[in-house]
């Protein structure tokens, strides 16, 4: 199956635990709904992307148990290219999430088997075939293969490889041509407030900074332009995934050509709908 986008990164089992607030230490709190459902930065790209219509690829690590198995029977039946999707004998990925009442979540996360993910050759062909590649979070080594192999890239990278900062991740950022972040990333990459962080960003080479603002939605940046997109004003029910979303859906009319504003306005949509739902992906 030929792709037009890859995405690379973390496939998990998430377990989302809905309760009135977050414990405290010493403490205990009551669960109202657990809720599980497969997840992973990734994944949630890949199944937004494809339910979209675009034919996508995902690279990614399982492990050999029920989980794993759950995930692939999940992936199944979208229209997602799993040839490299992996089974290893490992526990597959886990994230437990807590959301509490305003839809702000808590998040331990279990890598598993994701933490095997390097590329072997076969990834290297699958990458160097598709014109555009999105990549989440991994480990800064394989971030750095990607980048050096993908023809076009997207980048997530989350707060974990956002906490390696602008050096170790120049050579990526250098190659990206939509940078996704929110707030509180931009300060974890760059030790910068989101206007001065997206400058110092584009001054590495990155062609689009976009950062999502929550209520307020999200605002582009590129070389000759600031552009700011709010959105509805809503009482999130669950902010899981909707980060992926956004992103699904911001490549998705930006790979047809669509000017930035209308890229935006389809992201905000996407990450909305994602919103009123229990889990990342249903």
């Amino acid at each position: 199956m030929s792709v037009e986008v890859i995405s690379i990164g973390t496939c998990n089992m998430d377990f989302i635990l809905k309760v009135p607030r977050f414990v405290e230490i010493d403490s205990e709190m009551y669960i109202e709904t657990i809720k599980t459902s497969p997840g992973g930065s990734a994944l949630n790209f890949a199944v937004n992307l494809a339910r979209n219509g675009t034919k996508t690829g995902l690279i990614a690590r399982l492990g050999n148990d029920d989980y794993g198995k759950m995930i692939l029977s999940k992936v199944g039946g979208e229209n997602i290219d799993i040839s490299r999707f992996v089974t290893l004998n490992d526990q597959t990925g886990m994230a437990f999430i807590s959301v509490d009442k305003g839809g702000k979540r808590s998040i331990y996360s279990f890598m598993g088997a994701n933490a095997k993910l390097s590329l072997l050759k076969k990834d290297i062909d699958y990458i160097k075939s598709s014109p555009f590649t999105h990549l989440t979070g991994v480990y800064w080594e394989v971030a750095w293969d990607v980048a050096r192999y993908a023809k076009k890239l997207s980048f997530s990278p989350g707060p974990l490889l956002s906490s390696f900062g602008v050096d170790k991740l120049k050579r990526v950022l250098k190659k990206t041509e939509l940078l996704f972040l929110n707030d509180k990333e931009v300060n974890i990459l760059t030790g910068e407030q989101i206007q001065e962080g997206s400058q110092l960003l584009l001054e590495e080479g990155v062609t689009n900074v976009i950062v999502t603002l929550g209520k307020e939605g999200a605002i582009l940046y590129s070389q000759d332009k600031t552009l700011p997109a709010g959105t509805k004003k809503i009482k999130a029910l669950d902010s899981t995934g909707a980060g992926d979303a956004f992103a699904a859906g911001f490549v998705f009319k930006w790979l047809k050509g669509e000017k930035e504003e209308k890229c935006l306005e389809f992201a905000n949509q996407s990450a909305f709908r994602c919103l009123n739902l229990l889990g990342a992906i249903n």
